[in-house]
């Protein structure tokens, strides 16, 4: 297990009893790293995980900003975080992050970086938690089907006992007993066909084949969401996209303290010394705005990688073009090949990548114009209950077309989403988990869709009558990414390397194919532990890093968890409220309807 907290209460024989120890006492400044003015760290991608760990080393190893370089094959910072484009062109972002109150790792740095809006001395925590707790989260169109004529504003969960029981037993079981298995090795078909699996699918977009154990990481790192599942009152967004509220001022941050980015610049291998079971960085072999360079690398350097990628080889489309579907791994994937192939405990990269047909979907950028003369943008009032323009909570999460053949979602976030977006357009974005599926109106793959052809069918599913109107005030833009979830892959012990490897004197990985003691991927949070994980570890800093919240092992949540999982009824509940009655623990008990 890597060691990432060093304090723990202890029993009389001096047993470790709290495995997730957490509060201010962990909040302390570790003491510098000797000679640490003299060292460098190269970030290979500029991604949040790297952005994150730059943040660490300058705050809690005080590296001087000036020491710190990124290297971004793009000409822009984000990696996945991303969201550009223009009122003429329309706006895209490949895709949004549910967030939370318990992003430990995230929140520590992000409440020191200063805030997009709110004057000094305020940081981007306090400006999301303002929005957030002023314009609380919470969906009332949940879930729809029979062209938007059939809408659920709560859903039940509707999960017969058996599947309880399945649920149960996983969170009960070892993790070593889940590797290699699919979430319907163990799964049953009336759990399937239930609406939590409906909710559970489309939120988090995991396919039936994909990986069990990372549904059991989930399971416990969201507990205590499932009480606020079904209207998404559980999770918490920024106010505008999440490249302009997150990337944009972290950057800025990074960047006031002198840290140097080169785009543009794309690193193909690292040049290793292994001895033995050791191995250390010597230099970094890239490409620099067409030219081959190297960089040496000093054994007191650090060298940290983002290790595949989510979003690389993304494929575009618009109005009239279908989104190239690219097979192929880009250069963060071949990065990771050449160093897991001479390096050992850096992971297998070919669990991950092998298989793009399988972790592939494509997300749409919906540009809604003309206020609510557009067809679409009157439907959208209508489902969320909401204005669109009022600057607000509209949708509050995926509104999902369960009974569509892609299984079609569809969001609306505060509007406007991006500085300068004009008045009366509407961005909304949208998805389809099942992409390979014939369209009910397109009858084709949704992968093989210009983007009308995609607006059509979603104005299909979501009711909307006057298509040729919407088509008219509207512009799509595509994005086909295929490994989005290749990190859902059946994996074991071993697929993915530590932050700091075994035997690593220099070299770190970050981002969603990184080994973590408890956290799950496809997180904001997962690539944070991750950046800090691998900063703390190849600096030896001594400051414990905050675990994953150990909702898991509270009374409370797995009690509302337990109520939830029955739509309100909880197991035992009448043995319980005779046993807690007239006692000071009699209010722990859901009281469900």
């Amino acid at each position: 297990m890597y060691n990432y907290q060093r304090t723990f209460p202890v029993d009389q024989f001096g047993n470790k009893f709290v495995q997730n120890d957490l509060g201010k006492y962990l909040d302390s400044t570790p003491e510098a790293p000797k000679d640490i003015e003299n060292r460098k760290a190269y970030f290979v991608g500029g991604g949040i995980a790297n952005l994150i760990g730059a943040a660490f080393l300058i705050r809690d190893a005080q590296m001087p900003g000036e020491n710190i370089t990124f290297l971004e094959q793009s000409d822009v910072s984000g990696g996945s975080f991303d969201g550009a484009g223009n009122n003429e062109d329309g706006f895209i972002a490949r895709g949004g992050r549910e967030m939370g109150q318990h992003f430990e790792c995230f929140w520590d740095i992000m409440k020191d970086v200063p805030a997009i809006e709110m004057p000094a001395p305020h940081s981007v925590l306090d400006e999301f938690r303002k929005y957030n707790e002023n314009d609380p989260n919470v969906s009332l169109c949940r879930i729809i089907s029979q062209q938007a004529t059939k809408r659920q504003g709560r859903p039940s969960m509707g999960l017969s006992k058996r599947s309880q029981f399945k649920i149960v037993k996983l969170l009960m079981a070892k993790e070593e007993k889940t590797y290699y298995k699919t979430i319907e090795d163990w799964f049953d078909k009336d759990f399937f066909e239930s609406n939590f699996y409906t909710l559970w699918r489309s939120m988090f977009a995991f396919q039936n084949y994909q990986s069990l154990t990372e549904m059991k990481r989930y399971m416990h790192r969201f507990l205590q969401y499932l009480p606020g599942f079904p209207d998404f009152s559980c999770l918490r967004f920024s106010r505008y996209n999440q490249y302009t509220s997150f990337i944009q001022p972290l950057e800025k941050y990074l960047k006031d303290k002198g840290v140097r980015f080169e785009y543009r610049t794309t690193v193909h291998d690292l040049d290793i010394l292994v001895s033995g079971r050791s191995f250390e960085v010597q230099g970094i072999e890239l490409t620099r705005e067409g030219k081959k360079d190297r960089i040496e690398v000093r054994p007191q350097d650090i060298v940290i990688v983002t290790n595949g990628s989510l979003t690389e080889s993304t494929g575009y489309g618009d109005m009239n073009t279908p989104a190239e579907f690219k097979k192929t791994p880009g250069p963060a994937w071949s990065l990771w090949q050449n160093i897991a192939k001479k390096v050992p405990n850096c992971g297998k990269p070919d669990v991950f990548c092998s298989d793009p047909e399988k972790t592939v979907w494509q997300s749409v950028s919906f540009n809604f114009y003309g206020g609510y003369d557009n067809p679409f943008n009157q439907k959208l009032r209508e489902l969320s209950q909401r204005d669109l323009f009022s600057g607000k909570t509209v949708t509050a999460g995926i509104i999902t077309s369960d009974d569509s053949p892609w299984l079609c979602s569809l969001t609306v976030h505060r509007q406007p989403q991006f500085p300068g977006q004009q008045e009366g357009l509407c961005v909304a974005w949208a998805y389809g988990l099942l992409g390979w599926e014939k369209g009910t109106v397109t009858n084709k793959p949704m992968f093989e869709c210009t983007g009308e052809e995609v607006l059509r069918e979603f104005c299909y599913h979501f009711g909307v009558t006057d298509v040729d109107k919407v088509i008219s005030m509207s512009k799509v833009r595509l994005a086909t990414m295929p490994f989005i979830t290749s990190e859902f892959t059946p994996r074991g012990e071993g697929d993915r390397p530590w932050p700091v490897p075994e035997g690593s004197k220099n070299l770190g990985f970050t981002g969603q194919f990184v080994e973590t003691p408890d956290d799950c991927v496809f997180t904001t949070e997962g690539s944070a532990r991750t950046a800090q994980m691998a900063v703390y570890g190849l600096l030896g800093l001594e400051r414990d890093i905050q675990p994953i919240w150990p909702t898991q092992y509270d009374i409370r949540s797995l009690l509302h968890s337990a109520s939830a999982m029955g739509d309100g009824k909880l197991p035992g509940e009448k043995l319980l409220r005779r046993l807690l009655k007239g006692t000071y623990y009699e209010n722990i008990i859901p009281r469900g309807r």
